[in-house]
Protein backbone atom coordinates (compact mmCIF):
# COMPACT_ATOMS: atom_id res chain seq x y z
CA UNK A 1 0.00 0.00 0.00
CA UNK A 2 3.33 2.70 0.25
CA UNK A 3 2.32 5.66 -1.92
CA UNK A 4 -1.65 4.70 -1.69
CA UNK A 5 -3.95 7.54 -0.71
CA UNK A 6 -6.84 6.41 1.59
CA UNK A 7 -9.69 8.24 2.97
CA UNK A 8 -9.26 11.03 0.54
CA UNK A 9 -6.30 12.24 2.56
CA UNK A 10 -3.92 10.01 4.14
CA UNK A 11 -0.87 9.00 2.12
CA UNK A 12 0.57 5.67 2.85
CA UNK A 13 4.49 6.59 3.55
CA UNK A 14 5.74 2.72 5.28
CA UNK A 15 4.47 -0.51 6.80
CA UNK A 16 5.28 -0.49 10.76
CA UNK A 17 4.07 -3.51 11.60
CA UNK A 18 1.76 -6.69 10.52
CA UNK A 19 0.06 -9.79 12.16
CA UNK A 20 -2.49 -11.52 12.18
CA UNK A 21 -5.05 -8.93 12.55
CA UNK A 22 -4.16 -6.70 10.33
CA UNK A 23 -1.13 -4.07 8.95
CA UNK A 24 0.07 -0.33 10.90
CA UNK A 25 1.65 2.08 8.68
CA UNK A 26 2.69 5.38 8.87
CA UNK A 27 1.38 7.80 6.56
CA UNK A 28 0.63 11.38 6.27
CA UNK A 29 -2.29 13.43 6.21
CA UNK A 30 -1.95 15.35 3.43
CA UNK A 31 -5.19 17.96 4.01
CA UNK A 32 -3.45 19.43 7.53
CA UNK A 33 -1.07 22.14 7.26
CA UNK A 34 2.64 20.72 7.07
CA UNK A 35 1.04 17.22 6.20
CA UNK A 36 1.86 15.85 9.68
CA UNK A 37 2.17 12.06 10.37
CA UNK A 38 -0.07 9.84 11.68
CA UNK A 39 -0.57 5.64 12.58
CA UNK A 40 -3.05 4.17 9.82
CA UNK A 41 -4.28 0.57 11.06
CA UNK A 42 -5.80 -1.38 8.56
CA UNK A 43 -8.22 -4.45 9.41
CA UNK A 44 -9.97 -6.94 7.16
CA UNK A 45 -12.65 -8.91 8.43
CA UNK A 46 -11.96 -12.81 7.86
CA UNK A 47 -15.49 -13.18 6.13
CA UNK A 48 -17.06 -9.92 3.75
CA UNK A 49 -20.80 -12.00 3.96
CA UNK A 50 -23.57 -8.96 4.79
CA UNK A 51 -24.11 -10.18 8.66
CA UNK A 52 -20.81 -10.46 9.34
CA UNK A 53 -19.79 -7.21 7.62
CA UNK A 54 -22.57 -5.64 9.53
CA UNK A 55 -21.34 -6.86 12.70
CA UNK A 56 -18.02 -5.75 11.94
CA UNK A 57 -19.19 -2.30 11.22
CA UNK A 58 -21.09 -2.45 14.18
CA UNK A 59 -18.02 -3.55 16.74
CA UNK A 60 -15.70 -0.93 14.54
CA UNK A 61 -17.93 1.91 15.25
CA UNK A 62 -18.20 1.02 18.99
CA UNK A 63 -14.49 0.60 19.57
CA UNK A 64 -13.93 3.57 17.57
CA UNK A 65 -15.69 5.46 20.15
CA UNK A 66 -14.00 4.00 22.98
CA UNK A 67 -10.73 4.95 21.49
CA UNK A 68 -11.80 8.27 20.98
CA UNK A 69 -12.93 8.34 24.74
CA UNK A 70 -9.81 7.11 25.99
CA UNK A 71 -8.01 10.00 23.92
CA UNK A 72 -8.76 12.11 25.67
CA UNK A 73 -5.91 11.32 28.61
CA UNK A 74 -2.81 12.78 27.64
CA UNK A 75 -0.80 9.61 27.58
CA UNK A 76 -3.49 7.37 25.21
CA UNK A 77 -3.18 8.18 21.14
CA UNK A 78 -6.33 10.50 20.11
CA UNK A 79 -8.13 9.25 17.55
CA UNK A 80 -7.97 11.52 14.21
CA UNK A 81 -10.95 8.94 12.07
CA UNK A 82 -12.30 6.03 11.50
CA UNK A 83 -13.82 4.92 7.87
CA UNK A 84 -14.88 2.26 5.93
CA UNK A 85 -13.66 2.00 2.24
CA UNK A 86 -13.92 -0.97 -0.05
CA UNK A 87 -15.00 -3.59 3.02
CA UNK A 88 -12.39 -3.27 5.02
CA UNK A 89 -11.57 -1.15 8.01
CA UNK A 90 -9.06 1.65 8.86
CA UNK A 91 -8.23 3.69 11.97
CA UNK A 92 -6.28 6.76 11.94
CA UNK A 93 -4.55 7.68 15.51
CA UNK A 94 -2.32 10.31 16.19
CA UNK A 95 1.49 9.07 15.99
CA UNK A 96 3.76 9.22 18.67
CA UNK A 97 7.71 10.21 18.59
CA UNK A 98 9.70 8.23 20.72
CA UNK A 99 10.68 4.17 21.25
CA UNK A 100 8.91 1.30 22.95
CA UNK A 101 9.91 0.15 26.00
CA UNK A 102 11.30 -3.28 25.02
CA UNK A 103 15.00 -0.73 24.58
CA UNK A 104 14.72 -0.19 28.43
CA UNK A 105 13.97 -3.40 29.80
CA UNK A 106 15.42 -7.01 28.42
CA UNK A 107 15.79 -8.52 26.54
CA UNK A 108 17.34 -6.06 24.56
CA UNK A 109 17.73 -3.47 27.67
CA UNK A 110 19.55 -4.20 30.94
CA UNK A 111 17.61 -5.48 33.79
CA UNK A 112 16.12 -2.83 35.73
CA UNK A 113 16.64 -2.27 39.67
CA UNK A 114 13.63 -2.89 42.27
CA UNK A 115 12.99 1.15 42.29
CA UNK A 116 13.32 1.29 38.76
CA UNK A 117 10.70 -1.36 38.11
CA UNK A 118 8.30 0.26 40.79
CA UNK A 119 8.40 3.62 38.90
CA UNK A 120 7.94 1.78 35.57
CA UNK A 121 4.91 -0.09 37.15
CA UNK A 122 3.41 3.15 38.38
CA UNK A 123 4.34 5.14 35.11
CA UNK A 124 1.80 1.84 32.91
CA UNK A 125 -0.23 1.47 35.72
CA UNK A 126 -1.42 5.41 35.98
CA UNK A 127 -2.47 5.15 32.52
CA UNK A 128 -4.54 1.76 32.70
CA UNK A 129 -6.28 2.85 35.95
CA UNK A 130 -8.16 5.70 33.92
CA UNK A 131 -8.53 3.10 30.89
CA UNK A 132 -10.09 0.65 33.72
CA UNK A 133 -12.72 3.01 34.74
CA UNK A 134 -14.33 3.13 31.38
CA UNK A 135 -14.57 -0.67 32.10
CA UNK A 136 -12.05 -0.77 28.97
CA UNK A 137 -9.73 -4.10 28.68
CA UNK A 138 -6.31 -3.47 27.16
CA UNK A 139 -6.44 -6.85 26.27
CA UNK A 140 -2.69 -6.51 24.61
CA UNK A 141 -0.39 -4.67 27.46
CA UNK A 142 3.56 -6.02 26.10
CA UNK A 143 6.63 -3.80 26.17
CA UNK A 144 6.25 -3.33 22.05
CA UNK A 145 2.66 -1.34 23.30
CA UNK A 146 3.88 1.17 25.62
CA UNK A 147 6.30 3.83 24.33
CA UNK A 148 8.61 6.41 25.75
CA UNK A 149 6.87 9.59 24.20
CA UNK A 150 10.52 11.81 23.11
CA UNK A 151 8.60 15.04 24.05
CA UNK A 152 8.50 14.15 27.74
CA UNK A 153 9.55 11.03 28.15
CA UNK A 154 6.00 9.75 29.83
CA UNK A 155 5.23 6.48 28.78
CA UNK A 156 1.64 6.13 26.27
CA UNK A 157 -0.13 3.05 25.66
CA UNK A 158 -0.78 1.99 22.44
CA UNK A 159 -2.56 -0.54 20.20
CA UNK A 160 -5.83 -1.76 22.18
CA UNK A 161 -6.53 -4.76 21.19
CA UNK A 162 -10.69 -4.43 21.62
CA UNK A 163 -11.23 -3.11 18.01
CA UNK A 164 -8.94 -6.63 16.18
CA UNK A 165 -12.46 -8.22 17.22
CA UNK A 166 -13.48 -7.44 14.09
CA UNK A 167 -11.30 -9.30 12.42
CA UNK A 168 -11.78 -12.53 14.22
CA UNK A 169 -15.63 -12.81 13.89
CA UNK A 170 -17.30 -15.42 12.32
CA UNK A 171 -20.67 -16.49 11.86
CA UNK A 172 -22.35 -19.94 11.86
CA UNK A 173 -24.85 -21.18 9.98
CA UNK A 174 -27.64 -19.53 12.51
CA UNK A 175 -26.15 -16.19 12.04
CA UNK A 176 -24.76 -15.94 15.65
CA UNK A 177 -21.24 -14.19 16.16
CA UNK A 178 -18.43 -16.20 17.13
CA UNK A 179 -14.83 -15.26 18.35
CA UNK A 180 -12.66 -17.63 17.31
CA UNK A 181 -9.20 -15.92 18.04
CA UNK A 182 -7.90 -15.26 21.42
CA UNK A 183 -6.93 -11.53 21.25
CA UNK A 184 -3.05 -11.03 23.27
CA UNK A 185 0.31 -11.59 23.50
CA UNK A 186 2.00 -15.09 24.57
CA UNK A 187 3.40 -14.89 27.48
CA UNK A 188 1.80 -11.89 28.80
CA UNK A 189 -1.97 -13.45 28.21
CA UNK A 190 -3.52 -14.77 31.02
CA UNK A 191 -5.67 -18.39 30.76
CA UNK A 192 -9.13 -16.57 30.89
CA UNK A 193 -8.41 -14.33 28.38
CA UNK A 194 -6.78 -17.02 25.97
CA UNK A 195 -9.83 -18.78 26.62
CA UNK A 196 -12.22 -15.65 25.24
CA UNK A 197 -13.43 -14.11 28.40
CA UNK A 198 -10.73 -11.28 29.44
CA UNK A 199 -11.25 -9.58 32.64
CA UNK A 200 -10.29 -6.15 34.16
CA UNK A 201 -7.60 -8.39 35.97
CA UNK A 202 -6.40 -9.76 32.59
CA UNK A 203 -4.44 -6.41 32.17
CA UNK A 204 -2.83 -6.90 35.53
CA UNK A 205 -1.79 -9.83 34.76
CA UNK A 206 0.31 -8.37 31.58
CA UNK A 207 1.75 -5.58 33.75
CA UNK A 208 2.76 -7.93 36.59
CA UNK A 209 4.80 -10.25 33.46
CA UNK A 210 6.04 -6.77 32.68
CA UNK A 211 7.50 -6.43 35.93
CA UNK A 212 9.04 -9.55 36.17
CA UNK A 213 10.93 -9.35 33.12
CA UNK A 214 11.81 -6.24 33.82
CA UNK A 215 13.82 -7.83 37.14
CA UNK A 216 14.98 -11.03 35.94
CA UNK A 217 15.93 -10.66 32.13
CA UNK A 218 14.05 -13.28 31.00
CA UNK A 219 11.36 -12.46 27.96
CA UNK A 220 8.05 -14.27 28.88
CA UNK A 221 7.75 -16.84 26.06
CA UNK A 222 10.88 -18.45 27.24
CA UNK A 223 8.95 -18.66 30.95
CA UNK A 224 9.18 -22.50 31.61
CA UNK A 225 12.54 -23.02 29.63
CA UNK A 226 14.92 -21.10 31.65
CA UNK A 227 13.82 -21.61 34.89
CA UNK A 228 10.78 -20.33 35.58
CA UNK A 229 8.20 -23.57 35.89
CA UNK A 230 4.87 -23.03 37.59
CA UNK A 231 4.72 -24.74 40.61
CA UNK A 232 3.34 -28.00 40.10
CA UNK A 233 0.77 -27.76 43.60
CA UNK A 234 -0.50 -24.06 42.82
CA UNK A 235 -0.01 -23.75 39.34
CA UNK A 236 1.77 -20.21 39.73
CA UNK A 237 4.84 -18.83 38.33
CA UNK A 238 7.92 -19.46 40.12
CA UNK A 239 10.23 -16.31 39.83
CA UNK A 240 11.54 -15.16 43.03
CA UNK A 241 14.67 -17.24 42.92
CA UNK A 242 16.07 -15.97 40.00
CA UNK A 243 16.52 -12.46 41.53
CA UNK A 244 17.04 -10.30 44.96
CA UNK A 245 13.71 -8.64 45.74
CA UNK A 246 11.75 -6.91 48.99
CA UNK A 247 9.52 -9.27 49.98
CA UNK A 248 7.19 -6.22 50.07
CA UNK A 249 7.31 -5.84 45.98
CA UNK A 250 7.04 -9.88 45.73
CA UNK A 251 4.07 -10.14 47.42
CA UNK A 252 2.50 -7.20 44.89
CA UNK A 253 3.99 -8.93 41.78
CA UNK A 254 2.48 -12.16 43.11
CA UNK A 255 -0.55 -11.16 43.28
CA UNK A 256 -0.69 -9.61 39.83
CA UNK A 257 -0.01 -12.77 38.12
CA UNK A 258 -2.10 -15.25 40.30
CA UNK A 259 -3.29 -17.81 37.67
CA UNK A 260 -7.20 -16.88 39.18
CA UNK A 261 -8.30 -13.72 38.11
CA UNK A 262 -10.86 -13.32 40.55
CA UNK A 263 -7.40 -13.49 43.43
CA UNK A 264 -5.63 -10.38 41.65
CA UNK A 265 -5.82 -7.00 41.88
CA UNK A 266 -9.20 -6.32 39.93
CA UNK A 267 -8.32 -2.99 39.12
CA UNK A 268 -5.62 -1.26 37.95
CA UNK A 269 -6.44 1.31 40.93
CA UNK A 270 -6.01 -1.50 43.50
CA UNK A 271 -2.75 -2.68 42.19
CA UNK A 272 -1.69 1.20 41.86
CA UNK A 273 -2.71 1.75 45.43
CA UNK A 274 -0.76 -1.09 46.84
CA UNK A 275 2.87 -0.09 45.36
CA UNK A 276 2.22 3.69 46.40
CA UNK A 277 2.10 2.04 49.49
CA UNK A 278 5.71 0.85 49.53
CA UNK A 279 6.79 4.54 49.55
CA UNK A 280 4.84 5.53 52.65
CA UNK A 281 5.19 2.75 54.96
CA UNK A 282 8.58 1.64 56.72
CA UNK A 283 9.95 -1.33 55.93
CA UNK A 284 9.66 -2.66 59.49
CA UNK A 285 5.94 -1.39 59.67
CA UNK A 286 5.33 -3.57 56.43
CA UNK A 287 7.06 -6.67 57.39
CA UNK A 288 4.87 -6.29 60.59
CA UNK A 289 1.93 -6.27 58.60
CA UNK A 290 3.09 -8.95 56.12
CA UNK A 291 3.73 -11.29 59.52
CA UNK A 292 0.32 -10.65 60.99
CA UNK A 293 -1.44 -11.01 57.79
CA UNK A 294 0.35 -14.66 56.37
CA UNK A 295 -1.89 -16.64 58.96
CA UNK A 296 -5.52 -15.17 58.56
CA UNK A 297 -7.19 -15.91 55.52
CA UNK A 298 -9.92 -13.82 54.02
CA UNK A 299 -12.60 -13.84 51.55
CA UNK A 300 -12.80 -10.35 49.41
CA UNK A 301 -15.73 -9.36 47.14
CA UNK A 302 -13.35 -9.83 44.18
CA UNK A 303 -12.85 -13.63 44.84
CA UNK A 304 -9.37 -13.02 46.54
CA UNK A 305 -8.86 -16.05 48.34
CA UNK A 306 -5.41 -15.92 49.08
CA UNK A 307 -2.94 -14.76 52.06
CA UNK A 308 -1.32 -12.20 49.28
CA UNK A 309 -4.47 -11.11 48.95
CA UNK A 310 -4.93 -10.14 52.83
CA UNK A 311 -1.93 -8.69 52.68
CA UNK A 312 -3.08 -6.51 49.87
CA UNK A 313 -6.36 -4.98 51.91
CA UNK A 314 -3.74 -4.62 54.89
CA UNK A 315 -1.70 -2.47 52.67
CA UNK A 316 -5.00 -0.82 51.69
CA UNK A 317 -6.19 -0.36 54.53
CA UNK A 318 -3.49 1.75 56.35
CA UNK A 319 -3.96 4.47 54.02
CA UNK A 320 -6.45 5.66 56.33
CA UNK A 321 -6.28 5.79 59.84
CA UNK A 322 -6.59 2.31 62.02
CA UNK A 323 -9.88 1.57 63.20
CA UNK A 324 -11.64 -0.58 65.98
CA UNK A 325 -14.18 -3.25 64.37
CA UNK A 326 -17.10 -4.32 66.74
CA UNK A 327 -19.16 -7.61 65.69
CA UNK A 328 -23.14 -7.77 64.66
CA UNK A 329 -25.47 -10.53 64.51
CA UNK A 330 -28.80 -11.98 63.90
CA UNK A 331 -29.47 -14.96 65.23
CA UNK A 332 -32.62 -14.86 63.54
CA UNK A 333 -30.66 -15.01 60.53
CA UNK A 334 -27.89 -16.92 61.61
CA UNK A 335 -25.86 -13.75 60.15
CA UNK A 336 -22.83 -12.32 61.51
CA UNK A 337 -20.62 -9.34 60.06
CA UNK A 338 -17.48 -7.21 61.67
CA UNK A 339 -18.18 -3.07 61.49
CA UNK A 340 -16.37 0.04 62.02
CA UNK A 341 -17.30 1.40 65.34
CA UNK A 342 -17.27 4.69 64.20
CA UNK A 343 -20.17 3.69 61.80
CA UNK A 344 -23.76 3.55 62.87
CA UNK A 345 -26.11 1.08 62.58
CA UNK A 346 -29.82 1.10 61.57
CA UNK A 347 -31.89 -2.40 62.29
CA UNK A 348 -35.07 -1.38 60.26
CA UNK A 349 -36.07 -4.76 58.39
CA UNK A 350 -38.20 -4.24 55.64
CA UNK A 351 -41.24 -6.12 54.17
CA UNK A 352 -40.73 -5.05 50.92
CA UNK A 353 -36.79 -4.66 50.32
CA UNK A 354 -35.74 -7.37 52.37
CA UNK A 355 -33.48 -5.04 54.07
CA UNK A 356 -32.21 -6.45 58.06
CA UNK A 357 -29.82 -3.58 58.71
CA UNK A 358 -27.66 -0.88 56.99
CA UNK A 359 -24.98 0.25 58.09
CA UNK A 360 -23.72 3.96 57.69
CA UNK A 361 -20.76 5.76 57.70
CA UNK A 362 -20.05 8.67 59.80
CA UNK A 363 -20.69 12.08 58.23
CA UNK A 364 -17.18 13.67 57.01
CA UNK A 365 -18.25 17.10 57.16
CA UNK A 366 -21.50 19.79 57.29
CA UNK A 367 -21.83 19.45 53.44
CA UNK A 368 -21.64 15.64 52.97
CA UNK A 369 -24.99 14.79 51.62
CA UNK A 370 -24.94 11.16 50.81
CA UNK A 371 -23.00 8.66 53.85
CA UNK A 372 -21.59 5.67 52.39
CA UNK A 373 -23.95 2.40 53.39
CA UNK A 374 -23.35 -1.00 53.63
CA UNK A 375 -26.40 -2.90 53.32
CA UNK A 376 -27.52 -6.63 54.53
CA UNK A 377 -30.36 -8.17 52.95
CA UNK A 378 -32.00 -11.97 52.92
CA UNK A 379 -34.68 -13.04 50.48
CA UNK A 380 -36.16 -16.22 49.18
CA UNK A 381 -34.73 -17.23 45.91
CA UNK A 382 -35.11 -21.43 45.26
CA UNK A 383 -32.92 -21.23 41.83
CA UNK A 384 -28.90 -21.70 40.77
CA UNK A 385 -26.37 -18.93 41.47
CA UNK A 386 -26.79 -18.45 37.45
CA UNK A 387 -30.37 -18.08 37.40
CA UNK A 388 -30.22 -15.62 40.14
CA UNK A 389 -27.60 -13.15 38.36
CA UNK A 390 -30.04 -11.93 35.16
CA UNK A 391 -33.02 -11.36 37.95
CA UNK A 392 -30.21 -9.13 40.14
CA UNK A 393 -29.59 -7.21 36.39
CA UNK A 394 -33.15 -6.65 35.79
CA UNK A 395 -33.56 -5.43 39.88
CA UNK A 396 -30.41 -3.44 39.70
CA UNK A 397 -31.69 -1.60 35.93
CA UNK A 398 -35.70 -1.55 37.59
CA UNK A 399 -34.73 0.38 40.75
CA UNK A 400 -31.83 2.95 39.81
CA UNK A 401 -32.32 5.49 36.88
CA UNK A 402 -29.81 5.37 34.41
CA UNK A 403 -27.68 1.76 35.72
CA UNK A 404 -24.84 0.82 34.27
CA UNK A 405 -23.65 -2.22 34.91
CA UNK A 406 -19.45 -2.41 35.16
CA UNK A 407 -18.76 -5.57 35.91
CA UNK A 408 -20.10 -9.35 36.35
CA UNK A 409 -17.86 -11.69 37.80
CA UNK A 410 -17.52 -14.60 40.19
CA UNK A 411 -16.57 -14.28 43.72
CA UNK A 412 -16.93 -15.94 47.65
CA UNK A 413 -19.10 -14.81 50.29
CA UNK A 414 -18.92 -16.71 53.92
CA UNK A 415 -16.75 -19.21 52.30
CA UNK A 416 -19.15 -19.89 49.33
CA UNK A 417 -19.84 -19.43 45.93
CA UNK A 418 -21.12 -15.83 45.26
CA UNK A 419 -21.62 -13.52 42.46
CA UNK A 420 -20.55 -9.49 42.09
CA UNK A 421 -22.16 -6.60 40.88
CA UNK A 422 -20.07 -3.46 40.21
CA UNK A 423 -22.97 -0.76 39.06
CA UNK A 424 -23.70 2.95 38.67
CA UNK A 425 -26.80 4.82 38.66
CA UNK A 426 -28.95 7.59 40.15
CA UNK A 427 -30.77 7.15 42.97
CA UNK A 428 -32.74 10.92 43.00
CA UNK A 429 -30.09 13.62 42.17
CA UNK A 430 -26.90 11.79 43.69
CA UNK A 431 -25.06 9.38 41.18
CA UNK A 432 -23.70 6.28 42.72
CA UNK A 433 -21.26 3.36 42.13
CA UNK A 434 -22.49 -0.01 44.27
CA UNK A 435 -20.55 -2.96 44.37
CA UNK A 436 -23.03 -5.94 45.25
CA UNK A 437 -22.01 -9.37 46.55
CA UNK A 438 -24.45 -12.82 47.26
CA UNK A 439 -24.25 -16.31 47.62
CA UNK A 440 -27.51 -19.12 48.01
CA UNK A 441 -28.16 -21.06 50.99
CA UNK A 442 -30.93 -23.28 51.59
CA UNK A 443 -33.76 -21.61 49.41
CA UNK A 444 -32.78 -17.53 50.25
CA UNK A 445 -30.26 -15.18 49.19
CA UNK A 446 -27.96 -13.47 51.23
CA UNK A 447 -27.09 -10.24 49.99
CA UNK A 448 -24.11 -7.34 50.79
CA UNK A 449 -24.92 -4.22 48.98
CA UNK A 450 -21.98 -1.17 49.09
CA UNK A 451 -23.09 2.60 47.70
CA UNK A 452 -21.29 5.76 47.55
CA UNK A 453 -21.08 8.75 45.81
CA UNK A 454 -19.02 7.78 42.38
CA UNK A 455 -15.91 10.36 44.15
CA UNK A 456 -16.06 8.85 47.41
CA UNK A 457 -16.30 5.01 46.44
CA UNK A 458 -12.45 4.08 45.94
CA UNK A 459 -11.95 5.88 48.84
CA UNK A 460 -14.23 3.25 51.31
CA UNK A 461 -13.90 0.39 49.38
CA UNK A 462 -11.17 -1.49 51.71
CA UNK A 463 -13.35 -0.92 54.59
CA UNK A 464 -16.47 -2.12 52.91
CA UNK A 465 -14.41 -5.37 51.47
CA UNK A 466 -13.07 -5.98 55.36
CA UNK A 467 -16.91 -5.91 56.26
CA UNK A 468 -17.89 -8.31 53.08
CA UNK A 469 -14.84 -10.74 54.16
CA UNK A 470 -15.66 -11.03 57.72
CA UNK A 471 -19.37 -11.98 56.90
CA UNK A 472 -20.60 -15.49 58.14
CA UNK A 473 -23.67 -17.49 57.66
CA UNK A 474 -24.47 -20.43 60.67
Amino acid sequence: MQGQTIGGRYQIFTQLGQGGFGTTFLAQDMQRPGNPQCVVKHFKPLSTDAYTLGEAKRLFDREALILETLGKHDQIPQLLAHFEENQEFYLVQEFIPGHDITQEIPPLGKRLSESETIKLLKEILEILAFVHQYNVIHRDLKPANIRRRQLDNKIVLIDFGAVKQITTQMTNSQGQANFTVAIGTYGYMPSEQASGTPQLSSDIYAVGIIAIQALIGINPADFGTQGLPRNPHTGEIDWRNQIQVSQQLAEIIDTMVLYDFRQRYPTATSALQALEMLDKIPDTTIQKTLQLARPQKFFLSAGITAVVATISLWLLQLQTPSQNFLMYQDSSYGIKIQYPETWKIQETPNLITKELVTFLSPQQTEKDNFRELLTISVENFSGTLQESQDLFIKGVKTTLSDATIVNISETSLAKKRANQLIFIGKDGKKNLKNLQVWTLKGNQAYIITYSAAIDDYDRFLPTAEKMIESFEIH
